[in-house]
């Protein structure tokens, strides 16, 4: 009967407005949710199956056809915490755990990460983020795993390289008494001060001190203290380089030699130190870079040194590609890992699990993993976040059209009650 059949109509049209209304209430509660991505309700008619004259249908109302998620870019926040990532552009974050009584692989665009108490990179509840671990000389894996990046040292480099560009005065007169080791500031012209390590990190202070022997002529002596060589005598100055240097007519180096003796304490094998003081001109050189021998004051205008210390992880900083450098206390940067990031060919398709994840169904097909900003994936952005897609105006509009139209449907279900009392009343 066709009054039946308008009752149930608007039955299904105020069934459609209360789940329109459920959508929309849903978008609106998550305005503020990182990461999030609304929903819209999609709706289509419902057909009855009795062809009246064969000339056409009766429809039977609407249903829900599905909840569509809308996967607009949201915007970015600038936090300024260096483990909040935000994705800019298609895919998703990685995470693994148990998460709902389900251990497994969860998909994320929520980048608030922390590092955990066992170094692990992990999100709010706990999920470790995949990746690309490295190695301790900062290559990284072919297969992602959990990012292990808050346990991570630097291991110390022993010297074998010094630098120095310096002037010896080229009218400073010749010590009068013969070099002595014991009392070098008297038997010398000028010092400086460099640093050395050792294989295990060890800082030993070397004072370097130059001699002038004749016109153009410098002898030059590196000392530190014998509490830090082997054999040495703490308190006590122990020479562990020496050499020479000339220099031509224009305050050039011209040549320069040297050998070394040093023997951190606590090792057996000798550690090899070459000192470099320019490019003299019997090497071809100009004789200019370095060590020269002017009329000014003798100082020292450059020195370096190719070892350092042990270091302990300062601070971590992400890059674009998802890379991963660790700062360490002792200025040195390694790279710790690289952020995954996962593409699906439908992830309109993913199926929500709460707490910001996602999880891959059959329609939204296999997930392909990789480097950030490669193949199509996103870009990361660190220190930010990406915020909702809500656009509340919208979702404004739309709780509007729902709320007329689930009036509109129960304005249906009262005319067809009325006309159907009015047939019962004829029975009467």
């Amino acid at each position: 009967m066709s009054l039946l059949t308008a009752l149930s109509s608007g039955t299904t049209g105020l069934q459609a407005s209360s789940l329109e209304l459920s959508v929309v209430g849903d978008n609106i509660a998550n305005a503020n949710t990182v990461g999030f991505k609304s929903g819209r309700a999609a709706f289509e008619d419902a057909l009855s199956q009795t062809v009246i004259g064969g000339n056409g249908q009766i429809g039977l109302g609407a249903r829900l056809g599905g909840v569509q998620k809308i996967l607009t870019q949201g915007a970015l926040a600038s936090t300024g915490l260096a483990t909040d990532l935000a994705l800019q552009g298609n895919g998703f974050f990685v995470v693994r755990g148990a998460h709902a009584g389900q251990t497994g692989t969860f998909y994320t665009r929520d980048g608030q990460f922390t590092v955990d108490d066992d170094g692990y990179l992990v999100n709010l509840e706990g999920l470790r983020v995949q990746g690309f671990p490295a190695d301790p000389a900062g290559a990284l894996a072919g297969l992602p795993a959990d990012l292990l990046v808050g346990t991570a040292s630097a291991q110390p480099r022993a010297t074998t390289r010094l630098t120095l560009k310096a002037n010896l005065q080229a009218d400073a007169a010749v010590p009068a008494a013969a070099w002595d080791p014991a009392s070098p500031g008297a038997t010398s012209n000028f010092s400086t001060t460099m640093t050395v390590y050792d294989a295990l990190g060890g800082s030993h202070a070397v004072q370097v001190y130059f001699r002038k022997t004749g016109d153009g002529a410098w002898d030059w002596h590196a000392l530190t203290d014998g509490a830090g060589v082997a054999g040495g005598t703490a308190g006590q100055l122990t020479e562990i380089a020496g050499g020479t240097l000339a220099f031509g007519d224009a305050g050039e180096l011209t040549a320069m030699t040297q050998s070394s003796s040093f023997t951190p304490a606590g090792q057996a094998a000798p550690q090899p130190l070459d000192f470099s003081f320019g490019d003299p001109t019997a090497a071809g050189g100009t004789g200019l870079a370095g060590v020269t021998q002017f009329a000014a004051a003798s100082a020292s205008t450059f020195i370096g040194q190719d070892g350092y210390g042990s270091g302990q992880l300062a601070s971590v900083r992400v890059g674009p590609e998802g890379v991963i450098s660790g700062v360490f206390t002792n200025g040195q940067t390694r790279v710790l890992g690289q952020v995954a990031v996962a593409g699906f060919a439908a992830p309109d398709q993913l199926d929500r699990a709460g707490g910001n994840l996602l999880q891959q169904t059959p329609g939204s097909g296999q997930p392909v993993v990789g480097a950030a900003g490669s193949g199509g994936r996103a870009s990361i952005v660190a220190g930010s976040l990406e915020q909702s897609n809500v656009d509340l105006a919208e979702q404004f509009v739309r709780l509007i059209a729902a709320q007329r139209a689930f009036q509109a449907n129960s304005k249906t279900i009262t005319t067809a009650d009325q006309l159907l009392s009015e047939l019962i009343a004829m029975k009467r």
